[in-house]
């Protein structure tokens, strides 16, 4: 194929498989199969790899993800991104509407919309072109997470028919329901922590630093708002519309109100179908819809006044409590479970309930046999409430919160000042140790990505994992051939996982790599209590090495920053078990690094009780390589200026509150040529 007939067929493609895109993610109406898109874009992909000039911005193929992102820069928002003021009553909304009538003569006219419960996001367009998306951050700026958001297949990389030259567009990342439920499913499977509600897990995979891996989630996107007068319509309503014209996804759900009885209507209406919705929504926005109102009704410092936020109160149900059982964590920390009459709350039937510790069991005084209220509030595992004293039974007792481990049956503990009990067996313990062992291979710690729950479970049932260190003995015959057959979790049907050659080849493969792992991650992958991604690294760039730490006194690891008394009793608790000595000298014996690298090694004191603060965009340094340097070199980084702060380091589109605050504590702006002198110096 020459160069001719491959940019148009690139350009044909690109064109074909958008306006598909739009069909099959904005109008839910698909013109081609799912096999008959994958082979346009196959073609696409190898066309581009053949003819890498001809590739487009706005390709189908930047879907997948680009390079992963150092450091996300700062944005300042043409237009500020603020908040709503909220309301949790019909009166509040009322008194919201008499409040408008006060602001005009003319008359009200409103748009309600449904409140999605995500990420904001501001979308900037240049000729059609998706060319910027930046988050909410504090109102005044956010972070560019472009590269991010083009793989979101909902969010058009070019928009439709007529546009301004430069447009913006405002709206909310989520994760729908069943993306959400799938992704929790992969992640148990994997041995990884379960994200608590949609929320967190759209806002934490939109900060990811590779959006390759930003691509594997679920996320879509509803717009909402566009800010500056930018198109022509009048009405906030008309703007949507034209928004939706570009091929932009908007809500179908949102309404012209005439009157405030109607925007009660909606909301009434809204109350009881957003269960049977697949995204999670918090409430009701309404916004006066003439935009010469809301121009002339203005702002507050932190709200529009001529918009607000009806949000909904937690659904609340009434069952009985049929048993509790407590579960032990991987820091020995038990947790009561409520064992409920099944009831439907918010479109789920809901068994069982968090009662969290002890203290929530007394202060409730919850019995068994009690009408419970249980409230599900954007929580996995919902909670009780409250109890329905007047159908306690007669005959009923106190709950008494179990004195021994219900696994190993170890005496518990309760330390002063805090909530949970413990079990202290944390080597011998089953659940501990399956929690240790699925720590320890965690993405953050060994990140021994071969490796999950499920196959975690079947090492420590067959005997061959016991102990973090037992992973390095492993052998290629101990594994081939071990099989398990387990019910699925959402479903009746049995799931068998398998150790076939491919398996085990890459388990083994991924434990020989963890062998690079850096000291500090070694380090947090042990799973001392306390020691946290942070603290690992306190120690490790304090002590250089394993054995240093081991040997370290009381007073001089609490000598170290940020390190306090808990974390030290924890850290010498630890260490002065022999088993553990044992187990760094077999992990010493594999290979892993248990010092930090000679080229770590290389730092200096002269930064020492100097305190940065890093702010802006920087041409020689990522951030964190920055923070690195100044770590390295003796000092400390904060996230806030005050009066404590020796030095900012400023780069470009440093933050205007931050610099004004410097300048009036009289603190020094210095570059990234001033802090290598002072490193030299």
């Amino acid at each position: 194929m020459n160069k001719d007939t491959a940019k148009q067929r690139i350009d044909n493609l690109v064109d074909q498989i958008q306006e598909h895109n739009y069909n099959y993610y904005t109008k839910s109406a698909p013109t081609i199969t799912d096999y008959e898109f994958d082979m346009l874009l196959k073609e696409l992909e190898s066309l581009e790899a053949d003819f890498p000039e001809f590739a487009r911005p706005d390709s189908p193929t930047v879907r997948v993800g680009g390079a992963p992102t150092k450091e996300f820069t700062t944005i300042v928002h043409k237009y500020p991104m603020l908040s709503l003021a909220n309301s949790y009553s019909e009166d509040e909304i009322r008194e919201f509407d008499n409040r408008i009538k006060k602001l005009t003569n003319d008359p009200i006219e409103y748009v309600c919309e449904l409140k999605f419960d995500g990420l904001s996001i501001g979308l900037t367009y240049k000729n059609g072109i998706l060319t910027q998306a930046v988050t909410r951050g504090d109102g005044i700026q956010g972070d560019d997470v472009t590269n991010n958001v083009k793989t979101i297949k909902s969010i058009p990389l070019r928009l439709h028919g007529t546009f301004p030259d430069e447009f913006e567009i405002r709206g909310e990342v989520y994760m729908t329901l069943d993306g959400f439920r799938n992704l929790n499913s992969q992640r148990t499977e994997l041995g990884f922590a379960p994200f608590a509600n949609p929320r967190n897990a759209a806002s934490g995979s939109l900060k990811m630093q590779d959006p390759k891996e930003v691509a594997l989630r679920p996320l879509e996107c509803f717009l909402y708002y566009v800010p500056g007068g930018q198109l022509m319509s009048d009405t906030h309503y008309g703007n949507l519309q034209q928004a939706k014209q570009m091929g932009l996804k908007i809500s179908e759900h949102s309404e012209i109100c005439a009157n405030i009885e109607d925007v009660m209507s909606y909301i009434n209406k809204w109350d009881k179908k957003r269960h049977y919705l697949n995204f999670e929504i918090d409430g009701i926005v309404i916004k006066v819809n003439n935009l010469q109102q809301q121009k002339q009704m203005g702002f507050t410092a932190k709200n529009p006044r001529w918009a607000i936020a009806y949000k909904f109160k937690a659904e609340r149900v009434s069952t009985v409590l049929k048993s509790i059982d407590f579960q032990v964590g991987r820091t020995g920390a038990v947790t009561p479970v409520a064992n409920l009459e099944p009831v439907h709350l918010a479109g789920t039937v809901v068994k069982r309930a968090s009662l969290h510790n002890a203290d929530i069991i007394s202060n409730l005084d919850v019995r068994i046999g009690d009408h419970v209220y249980v409230e599900k509030g954007g929580e996995i595992i919902p909670k009780i409430v409250g109890i329905d004293m007047e159908q306690r039974l007669a005959d009923s007792t106190p709950v008494k919160f179990i004195q021994n481990c219900p696994e190993c049956g170890t005496p518990l503990i309760k330390n002063e000042g805090e909530a949970a009990h413990y079990c202290t067996n944390e080597d011998h313990c089953p659940p501990q140790i399956k929690g240790k062992l699925e720590h320890f291979i965690s993405r953050k710690a060994m990140n021994i990505d071969s490796l999950g729950e499920g196959k975690i479970e079947m090492l420590f049932d067959n005997n061959l994992v016991n102990n973090i260190a037992d992973f390095y003995e492993l052998k290629y015959n101990d594994l081939i051939g071990l099989e398990k057959t387990t019910p699925a979790k959402d479903s009746g049907k049995e799931k068998k996982i398998s150790f076939r050659e491919k398996t085990v080849e890459n388990i083994l493969k991924g434990i020989e790599n963890s062998k690079q792992i850096p000291f500090n991650k070694v380090l947090y992958a042990l799973g001392i209590r306390y020691v946290g991604e942070t603290v690992a690294k306190k120690l490790t760039s304090h002590y250089k090495n394993i054995n240093n730490i081991r040997n370290a006194k009381f007073n001089e690891l609490t000598d170290v920053d940020e390190i306090g008394v808990k974390i030290a009793d924890s850290v010498l608790t630890w260490f002065n078990k022999p088993e553990h000595i044992l187990l760094i000298k077999r992990l010493e014996n594999a290979g892993l690094k248990l010092s930090l690298d000679e080229n770590t090694e290389n730092s200096t004191s002269i930064l020492e009780d100097k305190t940065f603060v890093i702010s802006g965009v920087f041409e020689k340094y990522s951030r964190n390589e920055l923070k690195e340097l100044i770590e390295r070199n003796g000092g400390k980084n904060t996230g806030s200026i005050s009066k404590n702060t020796d030095y900012i380091i400023a780069g470009d589109n440093m933050g205007p509150s931050k610099r004004e605050k410097a300048v009036k504590l009289g603190i020094p702006l210095i570059s990234e040529t001033d802090f290598e002198q002072l490193i030299i110096s």
